[in-house]
């Protein structure tokens, strides 16, 4: 039963963003009603590693109903938002529709295919844990089809491409290569995994071409250890679902295409079509307000807002959309008790991407490095962010058991039992 002494306030989408402005807001002055298409939240930076096989989906996804046991002042709807009616203050869903006083927006981004549809559909995404389990299964049945060969086994069933050579593309490349190296030969002993081929395509110059020279560098020469082949300069043309073309001509046979070369903001009927920008981001003022629209608030990856320090817009990163959805919190208090609403400052904390076991990147405001130290630094700061003590404890217990082991026992295929690889 909805309290009318306090303002409603309808979070969209439980990311970073929604599910830490869903916990802050002060329950003596709001009603919470947070939506989201899935129950869970997702845990994307690890997305990676369910698809290789390194940790298991429940271990990054966390329901959101258990993460709001304790708040009654929070009501959960699975539902996916239609449009909105920002005359009305009235949010319309495909189960119903709920009146708003404060609207927040924080539905993320989604996989930019750049129009190709042939792209859209031979292709495999990495934005959910619904895709990572997809991509696992993909991979491990097509070594069920070579085993099963009885003749040559045809390049597209050996040949494994990631397009994007962005922190989820080397991340990727880096775990698939471990993969091959040391843990599938175990599994298939008659296997040759030397001619199991992965390559990263990237349009740039640079593999982490964002981040620092030394990041760029190392990062591609830890790929090429590992024994990744890394096109750069170069773009993907077409895929249909057996043979890449890329732009200067070349052609690959493959049947597996990771895509991870770049997302765009997922966009809401009824808002303005001037409040867009480039990438489909929401143009917000630095309390996270779309201007000219009452009680509308846009947080996270789809936010763009400009600041002295980022006339650009910031980058789409968790500790951004995080800390945009403490401020917010504050705000709204403020707002709703007369006082003076602060503006938002990101301090930018660095970058990191690790590329396979001891080899990381990061890049810190006053340190660059990288290898063992990078990577347990990176391994430290993910955990962090790990949602609860029993998920962080999993994770490290199966990070310390394959880094002695160099093994896993996570390589299930959860399709149809009833289904052949041939």
């Amino acid at each position: 039963m909805e309290d009318p002494s306090k303002k409603q306030v309808v979070i969209v989408g439980a990311g970073f963003a929604g599910i830490n402005l869903a916990k802050t807001l002060d329950p003596d002055l709001f009603e919470v009603l947070l939506i989201d298409k899935v129950n869970h939240h997702q845990f994307q930076p690890l997305f990676y590693q369910v698809a290789t096989s390194q940790l298991e989906p429940s271990t990054i996804s966390f329901p959101i109903r258990y993460i709001f046991q304790n708040r009654k002042h929070v009501r959960i709807r699975i539902a996916e938002m239609q449009s909105v009616d920002t005359t009305s203050q009235q949010i319309h869903t495909n189960i119903g529709s709920f009146d708003y006083h404060y609207l927040i927006l924080a539905l993320g981004c989604k996989t930019n295919f750049f129009g190709n549809e042939k792209l859209a559909k031979h292709a495999l995404p990495l934005k959910s844990t619904y895709e990572a389990i997809t991509i696992r299964n993909h991979i491990l049945v097509n070594f069920e089809k070579i085993i099963n060969r009885l003749g040559a086994v045809p390049e597209a069933l050996k040949t494994i491409v990631i397009v994007g050579a962005g922190p989820t593309g080397v991340e990727m490349a880096g775990s698939l290569a471990e993969l091959r190296n040391t843990i599938l030969p175990k599994d298939y002993h008659r296997i040759d995994f030397s001619n199991l081929r992965i390559i990263v395509i990237e349009g740039s110059p640079n593999t982490l071409n964002t981040m620092s020279e030394n990041s760029r560098k190392h990062s591609r020469k830890f790929l090429e250890k590992l024994g990744v082949e890394v096109w750069t300069n170069t773009l993907v043309k077409d895929y249909d679902g057996n043979t890449l073309v890329t732009q200067d001509g070349k052609t690959l046979e493959t049947n597996t295409v990771i895509w991870s070369a770049g997302v765009t903001a997922n966009t809401v009927e009824g808002l303005p079509p001037e409040v867009y920008v480039r990438g489909g981001r929401v143009r917000v003022d630095r309390q996270n307000r779309v201007q000219g629209l009452e009680g509308v608030y846009v947080v996270g990856d789809m936010a763009y807002m400009e600041t002295p320090k980022f006339p650009a817009g910031h980058p789409q990163l968790a500790n951004v959309a995080i800390n945009q959805a403490l401020l917010l919190a504050k705000n709204l208090k403020k707002k709703e008790q007369g006082k003076t609403q602060l503006d938002y400052d990101y301090k930018d904390l660095g970058s990191m991407a690790t590329i396979g076991r001891n080899k990381a990147v990061v890049d810190l405001p006053f340190w660059k490095f990288q290898g063992f130290l990078a990577w347990i630094v990176w391994m430290f700061l993910h955990l962090m962010l790990i949602l609860t003590v029993r998920n962080k404890l999993i994770i490290f217990i199966n990070w310390t058991i394959a880094y002695f082991s160099r093994n896993t026992a996570l390589r299930i295929i959860l399709k149809d039992s009833n289904k052949t690889y041939g």
